[in-house]
């Protein structure tokens, strides 16, 4: 989707993979990144179609006493039945994308990067020029979840085994981050990449 000079890039990963972090990276860089997970919060918003498509298959059980969307009770039911997270992705996702491609169209920026979990999941490698997958160990996406979230680590490998293994997204990546390491490390790959993508 090379239009006028512009590069759109699309970053993926796992949970707890560092992905985010990448993410600011290519930002302080010059890029305007698009967060796929803000744009579905947004889908969210009480009254809109995706929001009734969500009650009409979740029920009432998943909404706070104002009406909003439960978000963490909606994640405790997907998370632990791969089918209904499938079947909760198939109603955001075709509204995310939507709102991805006009924030595409509309950015002026040399480089839009689309930071989205389930790039491929999503078809969404289709509008991308080229795919960064950012890789960790199961180890470290645990533990970084575990510390941000607080949540249990069972519960946080339930959550991993419903997404593509990170290995299967690398063999379909342009580009590949081990971030393994310290944020210098990772810092360094970033830069190679945005050096690299001009000279394709």
């Amino acid at each position: 989707m090379k239009k006028q000079n512009k590069i759109i890039l699309g970053l993926t990963g796992g949970l707890g993979s560092g992905k985010t972090t990448v993410a600011r990276i290519f930002k302080s860089l010059g890029a305007q990144v698009i967060d796929a997970d803000k744009l579905a919060h947004a889908c969210l918003k009480k009254g809109s179609n995706v929001y009734q498509k969500i009650i009409s298959v979740f029920g009432t059980r998943i909404l706070l006493s104002n009406s909003n969307i439960d978000r963490k009770k909606l994640g405790s039911i997907v998370f632990n039945n791969c089918k209904m997270l499938r079947k909760l992705n198939s109603i955001i996702h075709p509204e995310v994308i939507r709102m991805m491609t006009d924030d595409i169209s509309s950015s002026r920026a040399r480089v839009v990067v689309l930071d989205v979990p389930l790039l491929i999941e999503a078809g969404l490698e289709k509008i991308a020029d080229k795919i960064v997958v950012v890789n960790a160990s199961r180890a470290n996406q645990v533990e970084r979840v575990f510390r941000k979230s607080k949540i249990k680590r069972e519960e946080i490998l339930k959550r991993i085994r419903c997404q593509m293994p990170l290995s299967k997204k690398a063999k379909l990546a342009d580009f590949v981050i081990d971030n393994n390491g310290g944020l210098k490390e990772t810092r360094r790959q970033v830069k190679q990449i945005w050096r690299r993508m001009w000279k394709s």
